[in-house]
């Protein structure tokens, strides 16, 4: 078969190129042909396509008149359009997969896939259908305004950055997306956890267009190692949302390193507060990738990863499982799919810094659990997030769209 796969950005950029790469990867193995289509970036890795990827789109550090020009291309483009219809042309593809393509590529690629009547899938990477600013989050709490078509709310609390303006594309965005249909043509949305799904049938997506797939993750690179690390990691984005400072607080009189791995708007904030209380016990170890990111997982005691926002499906929990580590996860969004009490780690109250102490001694105080629960995770990504079992699901829905 023929797919043309579309993102954003061609880069690995975070856990949802990561789940996009992979995919792509993976049905080439069984002898499927791939096209990439995207816009052009700085950071793309090179594809044989991407003379046809649209241009690249400045909004940051330009006047007023050009923002208000580049926000309307964010909404609807038809450069996109454009190129991606001489894309279809030349590929013709027997199926579309989307994935992340609002606020950059836009619906408007949908509408050429419609206009050739080629079917679209497309994965779900976080709750944008429902929140014009992605997270259901305000000022670093849980929200739900949103939900039942009520954008509005993203301008008059000026959800997306504290911006107005960009607050405003976005609700634009999504009230022309949702007025005008433009979703409609779309078969499938794939969604990786079971969370995500329920939201999206609570928010009136129609229940028959959503089927869960897990991401997986490809187990046999990931040698695991599952004798006790000398430390306490996190990976990821040093944002509020992500619960940096609750694994501060918690772990501000621990002995153990923590090594903090990531950057973000936050690091410095976070480096002020390690200062000024005189923690000595936590290093930021900065952006990693690659083999030190591999070795930063495969020596480390466990995983810590204290979200207090809807996370979908997170990639760095299923690589740390892959290398044997047990995770402490906050109870919400589909994390608690993934992090089995007492199995594959332990859940504390999210944003209760109290509660992850209690949780981080508890397998501190029992290394012997740390191994169990870490042979646990590593025998759960074998079986129920591999590369076989998402092909074959993957798989099963394309051919119902044929």
């Amino acid at each position: 078969m023929k797919f043309i796969f579309a993102n954003n950005y061609c880069y690995l950029r975070g856990g949802s190129e990561r789940v996009f790469y992979d995919e792509i990867s993976m049905l080439r193995g069984f002898g499927h042909e791939i096209a990439l289509f995207s816009r052009h970036f700085n950071k793309n890795i090179h594809s044989e396509y991407s003379e046809y990827f649209a241009s690249d789109i400045e909004y940051q550090n330009v006047s007023l008149i050009k923002k208000i020009s580049a926000g309307a291309k964010l909404i609807y483009s038809y450069e996109c359009r454009k190129k991606f219809d001489e894309l279809l042309k030349l590929f013709n593809p027997n199926i579309i997969h989307a994935h992340n393509i609002y606020g950059r590529l836009t619906t408007s690629i949908i509408d050429a896939a419609k206009e050739r009547q080629i079917p679209v899938v497309m994965t779900l990477h976080d709750l944008k259908l429902i929140c014009p600013s992605y997270l259901m989050l305000l000022n670093g709490e849980i929200c739900e305004s949103c939900k039942g078509g009520k954008f509005y709310h993203c301008t008059v609390k000026r959800c997306h950055k504290g911006s107005l303006l960009q607050s405003l594309i976005y609700t634009i965005e999504s009230y022309f997306n949702s007025l005008f249909g433009k979703y409609d043509w779309i078969s499938y949305f794939v969604c990786p956890s079971n969370f995500l799904m329920k939201k999206h049938i609570e928010a009136g997506i129609p229940e028959k267009k959503l089927i869960y797939i897990a991401n997986f993750i490809k187990t046999k690179i990931f040698e695991p190692n599952y004798s006790g690390g000398k430390y306490i990691l996190f990976v990821g984005r040093l944002s509020r949302e992500k619960g940096i400072m609750t694994l501060l607080n918690a772990t501000k009189d621990l002995k153990i390193p923590v090594w903090i791995v990531g950057d973000g708007p936050m690091r410095a904030e976070c480096e002020g507060f390690v200062k000024k209380n005189k923690i000595v016990n936590v290093v930021f170890k900065g952006y990693k990738s690659g083999n030190e990111l591999e070795d930063l997982f495969r020596n480390c005691a466990f995983l810590v990863f204290p979200s207090q926002c809807y996370e979908n499906a997170p990639m760095s929990i299923l690589e740390a499982f892959a290398y044997g580590k047990p995770v402490i996860g906050s109870n919400i969004g589909g994390i608690p799919e993934m992090v089995i009490e007492n199995q594959t780690g332990v859940l504390f109250n999210s944003g209760d810094h109290i509660h992850l102490k209690e949780k981080i001694e508890q397998l501190l105080n029992n290394p012997s659990l740390v191994i169990q629960m870490g042979k646990q995770a590593r025998r759960k990504v074998e079986e129920e997030y591999n590369e076989e079992i998402h092909y074959q699901k993957l798989m099963s829905i394309y051919k119902k769209i044929l």
